[in-house]
């Protein structure tokens, strides 16, 4: 679980404080499983206390061309 800390956090913001890196479909899973959430508005009360599911550990790293080959 997540807690909003600071003034004007949105929760893509939240999510990528959190994380540091953009998880796919990460927004609208926290969405689906915090039922009233997207009712508070775009930028998230101080306090609120959102869930969030932990996202696989997976590589995102792309793979390497080069230009050399």
């Amino acid at each position: 679980m997540l807690t909003v800390e600071t003034a004007h956090t949105t929760l893509d913001l939240l999510l990528w404080r959190r994380y540091r890196r953009e998880v796919k479909g990460l927004v609208e899973d926290t969405l689906a499983r915090n039922p009233g959430l997207a009712a508070l508005g775009a930028i998230l009360p101080i306090g609120t206390v959102v869930q969030v599911q932990v996202p696989p550990a997976a590589s995102t790293a792309a793979a390497v061309t080069s230009l050399y080959d």
